[in-house]
């Protein structure tokens, strides 16, 4: 696909979540359609989009005959099966591309495809096995994160070796699956940038963010964040670097800790990123409509910020807070739509308009 994406097209999103619920939303202001591919039933997508399949990723005539009804394919998360892109490729364009997804869907690779564009990364290593902790700890040392290599998100899949006596303990918690240790990294505050390039190889980046967490969820991203000119300059080159060396289309997220030596990269999400949140009330064209224009093939919009946002997740019982939010008339309300307020499930966003 050379030429953009023409009004009415289907856009296909693998994943029903919210991104793709807003994915969705800023499609259908450009005239396309969705159809949204999910196993789980009645999906928080399902209630903006054009279509929805709900089948396994596995069930190779869905994926077929999903395939057979857009005229791009796009995902609103990593972790989608080989097979899956394999059944599809064929017949849409994938956007971002597979390499895309095989650097990011382990924390192994990811970490050695940074270093190997010459950005820093916290120490790691890979571990096997008992023996490989073992000989990782006494060369990286402690505390340090033991993590799974594959499918840990909001701070799964992960656990903290304090010193080498809870290492056994730690390996076991991974239940055998292949694991990542990484070291500390004495940072003074994480910042992410969210980035995009189109098939041409323009790219636009919004400002930097600034990210705390709670109990590993993202709980704020602040824009601006604290960082000084130069900082900011190496942040959005940084990813544009990234974005480059996967021959990318579409929306990335850079997760980056800000230290004395220089900034360095946590992770990277192939996606709209929820530190990306606060562009929907921070610029003209936000994350999803950016990421929508670049796999459509459409000029990327000016990720230019005009106003000072916090964002805030609404997580499980922040539901109670809705009315009072409601009321606030500096804040955005960003609801998901999810029937259950479950905790530790990310129900909706608010955006504070601060300056």
């Amino acid at each position: 696909m050379t030429d953009p994406l023409a009004q009415g097209s289907t856009i296909g999103i693998l994943g029903g979540g919210q991104l793709g619920r807003m994915l969705s939303v800023a499609a259908s202001r450009l005239g396309f359609r969705t159809h949204i591919y999910e196993p789980g039933a009645l999906p928080p997508a399902g209630d903006v989009a054009h279509l929805v399949t709900t089948a396994p990723y596995e069930d190779n005539d869905a994926i077929f005959a999903f395939a057979t009804t857009v005229d791009v394919v796009t995902y609103e998360f990593e972790n989608i099966p080989t097979l899956t892109l394999d059944a599809l490729e064929d017949h849409a364009p994938i956007r971002p591309g597979r390499e895309a997804l095989r650097v990011s869907q382990d924390r192994l690779v990811e970490k050695e495809f940074l270093q190997g564009l010459g950005l820093k990364t916290a120490p790691f290593a890979d571990v096997p096995d008992m023996a490989a902790l073992a000989t990782a700890l006494t060369q990286i040392g402690t505390p340090a994160i033991l993590k799974t290599r594959r499918f840990g998100y909001d701070g799964k899949g992960q656990v903290r070796i304090m010193d080498p006596t809870s290492a056994e303990a730690a390996l076991a918690e991974m239940q055998g699956a292949p694991a990542i240790l990484e070291g500390f990294v004495d940072f003074s505050h994480e910042v992410s940038v969210i980035a995009a390039r189109g098939p041409d190889g323009a790219v636009s980046c919004f400002d930097p963010g600034e990210n705390v967490h709670r109990d590993g969820i993202l709980h704020t991203t602040t824009v601006p964040a604290r960082l000084s000119a130069s900082q900011r300059t190496d942040a959005v080159l940084l990813a544009a670097n990234i974005l480059n060396a996967l021959d990318y289309v579409g929306v990335l997220g850079v997760e980056l800790f800000v230290t004395p030596q220089g900034l360095i990269v946590n992770e990277i999400a192939p996606r709209v990123h929820n530190s990306g949140h606060w562009t929907q009330n921070g610029c003209v064209v936000d994350q999803f409509e950016q990421h929508i224009r670049a796999i459509a093939g459409w000029p990327l919009g000016d990720g230019k910020r005009h106003a000072d946002v916090v964002m805030e997740n609404l997580i499980g019982d922040d539901m109670g807070r809705v009315p009072e939010l409601a009321r606030d008339p500096a804040t955005a309300l960003h609801l998901y739509g999810k029937a259950e307020a479950r905790k530790g499930r990310k129900m909706g966003h608010v955006n504070r308009i601060v300056g």
